[in-house]
């Protein structure tokens, strides 16, 4: 793997982590849901990729669960922010903003 690829796959992770725990930020959510919205804005992720995102941040207590049970599915699980992460996310929003702020004014500038 190259160094930009790493660089890629890096920050891709980073953001992936940040839309998903935005969204969730909004009410419950189901991981097909999740994946749903993603690919609404043309973010391509896949079970494979969720899955695992979803149960190292339940690992690390960012994200717990409730199970619902359903007549016609197996039960489900929607994930909700820990009242740890609210309070991170707030940071991580001040971050992304100065960040995507930062790099639209250097790249937009062709000095």
């Amino acid at each position: 793997m190259s160094e930009t690829d790493k660089i890629t796959t890096q920050m891709k992770k980073w953001i992936l982590e940040y839309l998903i725990l935005s969204i969730i930020s909004r009410g419950d959510s189901y991981a097909n849901d999740l994946i749903s919205t993603l690919k609404k804005e043309n973010l391509i992720v896949v079970e494979g990729t969720m899955y695992p995102l979803l149960s190292r941040l339940k690992t690390e207590k960012l994200l717990e669960y409730i199970r619902v049970e359903s007549v016609q599915w197996p039960p489900r699980k929607y994930y909700k922010l820990t009242s740890k992460w609210k309070e991170s996310l707030k940071s991580m929003d001040k971050v992304w903003k100065h960040l995507s702020q930062t790099v639209q004014t250097i790249t937009w500038c062709k000095c």
